[in-house]
């Protein structure tokens, strides 16, 4: 019973979680199906793109392992022993890089199973929630989730070479399966973004009567906003993966400061994140500065200027109380010098759009602080590892525990920068085109299934969270 504690108290945190946002969030009345609509999509979207990310990011992990192993089986006396007798895992000098190989297939696998099951109630849910998207737009909007659907069945059967083929197919070919698994990962987690990039720039039709015309697929596909999310999200998921995998490990290693392979786990993860952090910090500048000139309603929420006009301030913090910014750290023509290098040139605040196209200042800016908070943080601690690195006292105590913390901060930053996109195109679904309640199901009484997925996502959490426990328990054990 011991070991259901934390996957129960996963479950139940998950469960609870739910149910307070359904209190919160969903009223009674004619406001209930689109609020209901909204929050099942929500809950869907943030369980499920946190596990996704470990499929664009994992197997590059995976790749980096197995090189290693390959490569400390190769020096070991009897190398073909360390993949073929268990009795071989069990010594660090040779052969902990194939323990830790081994169990990293074995949790990707277990996520990669999670990932499908929540993918599939995602896919039901924006079916069944929102036919006019698909009524008015299906025939463009289906175009990138059709190729995503190719990229997962090809992850799906590279890893099956991956997990199956290991000693009974050459290591050339066990190698080219995994990169066709971290491939087709990539290419995932870049189509999704193509579908909404084309929801936050729709382009490459034209509307007469209701009524699609000229339709220009690779428009649709490649749009404007596609590049610059594409590489702000996967290098996303690549950091998710990066940190919380190295947090798994130095958690445990905070338990068993000994262990060779949890110290190898952490080491070869932490220099993964820690390399690409920086760049992180580029591609959202450049996705940032990409929002300013082509969301303008979005970029506004999210930095809460309320006021056009030059000598634009950056706020750092604060919160919007009727109408107004307080609270918040404000570095005047801060704003106007980052987007133009100018204090004099004019930026687009919230009073330049309509109040009804206007999204939530308020949650939009919280996220975005959020986001960039934890980015700043994960900045400061790269920087940390490479110093400490260099210094040779990597598994400090003290060190751990911010690693630990590190990997929270990289999932949070990762749903928040979500929040941003998704709750700073409101109130529309395709900006500009479709509104969100417009796109809404008709049918009432969402509110018994919405409280079903948060028992199913409560539940998968749970099986989660003792999946991925019993893989780490049967690595550790002496062979």
């Amino acid at each position: 019973m011991r070991r259901w504690r934390l996957p129960l108290a996963t479950g139940i945190a998950v469960l609870l979680i739910g149910v307070a946002l359904v209190l919160a969030l969903v009223p009674s009345g004619a406001e209930q199906t689109l609020a209901a609509a909204r929050l099942q999509t929500a809950l869907c979207m943030v369980w499920h793109i946190a596990i996704a990310c470990f499929g664009t990011g994992f197997p590059l992990l995976m790749l980096l392992a197995d090189g290693h192993a390959r490569r400390a089986a190769a020096s070991a006396t009897n190398a073909a022993s360390c993949w073929n007798t268990q009795a071989a895992l069990a010594r660090p000098d040779n052969c902990g890089a194939v323990q830790l190989a081994r169990l990293w297939d074995h949790a990707f696998a277990v996520l990669f199973a999670a990932g499908a099951v929540s993918g599939t109630v995602l896919s039901f849910t924006l079916g069944m929630l929102w036919p006019g998207l698909f009524a008015k737009f299906g025939d463009l909007f289906g175009v990138p989730f059709t190729f995503e659907s190719l990229a997962f069945f090809s992850e799906a059967i590279a890893l099956g070479f991956w997990m199956y083929g290991r000693g009974k197919i050459s290591p050339a070919a066990h190698r080219a399966a995994g990169i066709a698994l971290a491939i087709s990962g990539v290419c995932s987690a870049v189509f999704v973004v193509c579908a909404n990039g084309w929801m936050n720039t729709p382009g490459g039709f034209r509307l007469e009567a209701g009524v699609l015309q000229d339709v220009n697929l690779s428009e649709v596909m490649f749009n404007a906003a596609a590049l610059p999310e594409a590489v702000h999200m996967v290098l996303a998921a690549l950091l998710v993966t990066g940190w919380v995998v190295a947090a798994a490990h130095a958690l445990a290693l905070l338990r068993r400061p000994q262990s060779a392979l949890h110290r190898q786990g952490m080491l070869i993860a932490l220099g993964f994140a820690a390399l690409l952090t920086p760049v992180q910090l580029l591609a959202g500048d450049m996705l940032t500065r990409f929002i300013a000139t082509n969301e303008p309603a979005k970029f506004a929420a999210a930095e809460a200027l309320l006021h056009s006009g030059p000598n634009a301030p950056l706020a750092i913090g604060g919160v919007v109380i009727d109408g107004e910014l307080r609270g918040a750290i404000e570095i005047p023509s801060g704003l106007s010098l980052l987007l133009h290098g100018d204090s004099s040139e004019p930026v687009a605040g919230l009073d330049s759009i309509p109040v009804d196209q206007q999204p939530a200042v308020g949650p939009v800016h919280l996220a975005f602080q959020v986001m960039v908070a934890c980015g700043a943080v994960l900045l400061l601690a790269a920087a940390l590892h490479g110093w400490v690195r260099w210094r040779g006292h990597l598994h400090q105590r003290r060190m751990l525990q911010l690693v630990v913390v590190c990997g929270v901060l990289a999932v949070l930053a990762m749903e928040a920068g979500w929040m941003v996109t998704e709750l700073g195109r409101q109130p529309w679904v395709v900006r500009g085109y479709l509104r969100t309640s417009e796109a809404v199901t008709t049918q009432q009484g969402l509110l018994p299934g919405l409280l079903v997925v948060i028992v199913v996502f409560a539940a998968l959490s749970a099986a989660l969270v003792h999946a991925l426990r019993s893989v780490v328990a049967d690595a550790e054990k002496p062979q």
